[in-house]
């Protein structure tokens, strides 16, 4: 049987899933799956002879994926894996199932795109930081491998080594920045030990200050890390120099730490949409707050995203209202394609009240594999759906969970990663609050941020059986702001309770923008600092107009707006007009005192004006008349002006040689004339 061109192989793992290959077909549209008993042992043979076929092929195994690679004969073909075990069949309720398994075989069959990378690399430059031995020792065992230096804060009469293998420094580290391959360190009272130090070691006396490089950062201090989130930064070892296991730890993956390192691009900016600034005026922040690894910084009217030092949770492109920063694992549009797909699957395979669980590949694949090897197992309602991080996912994700049909959504959080979740619980909160407002209750969302498996098996089979929630079919497609319209749109067609509005606290990325339209000039400041296009001008007459379905509520016409004129009123509006342009206001142009020609608003010109009417510059009514007129207009007066304060008159005409002569003989003739001597006499110019 094959599902989106791919080849299925399944198998019950010797009889521990009940496996029903008829009713499975069914469920993806088919007719009949052979299932497998030993796909990895007796019956290799069956995943062989596939391959031969040449085909794409799917098979529902993730634990024995090596041992299916290995028996490719070239090394290459096109076979991906599906976990159905553990996921679906290892369960309490493993018979019923067979909606889930197919659901979870649909979603593996999709083509993902594959997201992009970032290099990074290392030369094994360690720089050990710590006090006495345990810095010294660890500089030690990294030293046969890589190339330490050790930077002692403090020495504790520490015997010199026999043998310097690696140099030894004194001072303190003041600041770091950087990551795995370029780090740059901040150093003060910095000096090398001296080669002749006899009982304990000494260092040269003339410290100074400067700034070291190095690729990797071992840090022994047990103090005050140099970055935050320093579980995040590749390349820094922060562990507890009291606990000789970390510090063992660190060392162990130090070592492996030399060379070319491809790191995932987690996230893309799309600057033009960008709603941080215009015109030197701060919108939104939400990023830029929430980044533990502070690799959010300002550039100008956006923010930029340094991809060596982002950690991939994602909280950045959770709270981004315009769709600006984007998680790019999967690529574009992928994760809510994934979602129609599994939900749309389940529920056409007869499965019923679907129940989303979002988690990562760490904490949560150990968690669901320990339910179903020493538990229970998933509920069979309950659909395991894989991110890099939870964290990641936004308002636009929640909604559409229960417009493709979902009933409920848990979000599965390591503990560890508690702090990084403030971004996803402002999400939940709104998700929640626009369920409820639509009639579909409260507490459909929830974070579940519990280490202990049982305790997170306890709650999922307890879970009581909701109202199902009418399906939508909406495709993915398009940006941000229009995913989540099509899913409110899609929610809204059948709530319990169908509102025209539904009031959002503020912050909330959703809204109007209000005008007051009597104060407004028209100078369409707000449009030029609109970065969704919610504010939009006429060229051919003055006009404003406004599309709430593009508001973001990033506050930057409010801050623009020279005449404060404008309010913002957290909203989702399921109005008819809220997805076309509305004119708020237009006015018929100013012409031109002067040649007619249009060149503004009347209310802009007239403000103008009353503004300097009383000003000392503007006490002639020749120079106010001036304001009426348009640009050419205006200089042309200007120039024809008699009245003019800073002239020089008339310019200084070039003197030249005949303006001599002829002055000169223009004074012998005054001479001759007043002594009486004739004209005709000649001239004897040596007589000067």
């Amino acid at each position: 049987m094959e599902i989106n061109g791919k080849t299925i192989l399944v198998c019950d793992c010797e009889g521990t899933m009940t496996l029903d290959g008829k009713a499975l077909a069914k469920a993806l549209g088919g007719d009949n799956l052979a299932v497998n008993k030993q796909l990895c042992r007796a019956q290799i043979e069956n995943f062989k002879d596939s391959v031969a076929k040449g085909l794409p092929m799917l098979v529902a195994c993730t634990q024995e994926a090596p041992l299916f690679l290995e028996t490719l004969a070239d090394g290459e073909a096109d076979v991906r894996f599906a976990n159905i075990r553990e996921r679906a069949g290892w369960s309490k309720d493993g018979t019923k199932a067979i909606p889930k398994m197919a659901a979870l075989l649909a979603e593996a069959a999709l083509d993902i795109p594959s997201g992009t990378t970032v290099s990074m690399e290392s030369q094994g430059e360690v720089m050990v930081m710590g006090v006495g031995e345990i810095a010294v020792e660890a500089g030690k065992q990294l030293s046969s491998r890589l190339n330490p230096m050790v930077l002692l804060s403090g020495t504790d009469d520490l015997i010199p080594p026999g043998r310097m293998d690696f140099p030894i420094f004194t001072g303190r580290a003041k600041s770091a920045k950087g990551y795995l391959g370029a780090f740059q360190v901040d150093l003060e009272k910095y000096a090398p030990a001296t080669p002749w130090s006899r009982d304990s070691l000494g260092f040269d006396e003339n410290a100074q200050s400067g700034t070291s490089s190095c690729d990797i950062i071992l840090d022994l201090r047990g103090d005050q890390p140099l970055f935050d989130a320093p579980e995040k930064r590749d390349g820094y070892f922060n562990p507890d120099p009291g606990n000789p296991a970390d510090v063992q730890k660190a060392l162990f993956e130090i070592a492996d730490l030399v060379g070319e390192f491809e790191k995932p691009r987690y996230v893309d900016v799309n600057e033009a949409i960008c709603a941080h600034s215009r015109n030197e005026q701060v919108g939104c922040t939400r990023c830029l707050d929430l980044c533990p690894t502070n690799a959010i910084t300002p550039a100008g009217d956006h923010i930029e995203i340094d991809p060596f030092i982002c950690a991939g949770c994602g909280s950045c492109a959770s709270t981004c209202p315009t769709g600006a920063v984007t998680y790019t694992l999967p690529a574009g549009d992928q994760l809510l394609n994934r979602l129609r797909t599994i939900v749309g699957t389940y529920l056409d395979a007869g499965g019923e009240a679907p129940v989303i669980l979002v988690h990562d590949g760490e904490h949560g694949d150990e968690l669901i594999g320990i339910m179903a090897r020493m538990g229970k197992g998933l509920p069979a309602n309950v659909i395991p759906f894989a991110v890099n991080e939870t964290t990641q996912v936004g308002l636009d994700f929640l909604v559409s969970v229960f417009a493709y049909g979902a009933s409920e959504l848990r979000l599965l959080v390591a503990p560890q990663k508690r702090s990084d979740a403030d971004g996803l619980v402002a999400q939940v909160e709104l998700a929640d609050q626009v369920l409820a407002g639509l009639g579909y209750g409260d507490g459909r969302i929830q974070i579940i941020d519990d280490a202990d498996p049982s305790q997170v098996e306890d709650h999922l089979h307890s879970l009581e059986k909701v109202a199902g929630i009418a399906r939508g079919d909406f495709l993915p497609l398009g940006g941000k702001t229009t995913l989540l319209r099509s899913a409110l749109l899609a929610l809204h067609e059948n709530a319990p309770k169908p509102v025209d509005e539904i009031e959002l606290p503020v912050g909330a990325p959703l809204g109007a923008a209000l005008i007051n339209a009597e104060g407004c000039t028209l100078c369409l400041a707000c449009v030029g600092a609109c970065p969704t296009g919610a504010m939009k001008d006429n060229p051919d007459k003055p006009q404003l107009s406004f599309r709430e379905d593009l508001c973001v509520q990033c506050g930057l016409c409010r801050t623009t707006c020279p005449e404060s004129v404008i309010t913002l009123k957290p909203r989702v509006s399921f109005a008819g007009g809220v997805t076309a342009h509305e004119v708020v206001k237009q006015e018929e142009p100013f012409e031109c005192t002067r040649c007619g020609k249009a060149f503004g608003t009347k209310s802009s010109i007239e403000k103008m004006i009353e503004k300097l009417s009383g000003h000392a510059m503007f006490a002639d009514e020749g120079r106010l008349a001036l304001l009426k007129m348009c640009d050419n207009c205006r200089v042309v007066e200007q120039m024809n002006d008699t009245n003019q304060p800073f002239a020089m008159g008339e310019p200084r005409v070039p003197r030249t040689t005949d303006d001599y002569l002829r002055e000169r003989e223009e004074l012998r003739a005054k001479a001759k004339k007043e002594t009486g001597e004739p004209d005709n006499k000649p001239n004897n110019d040596n007589d000067d």
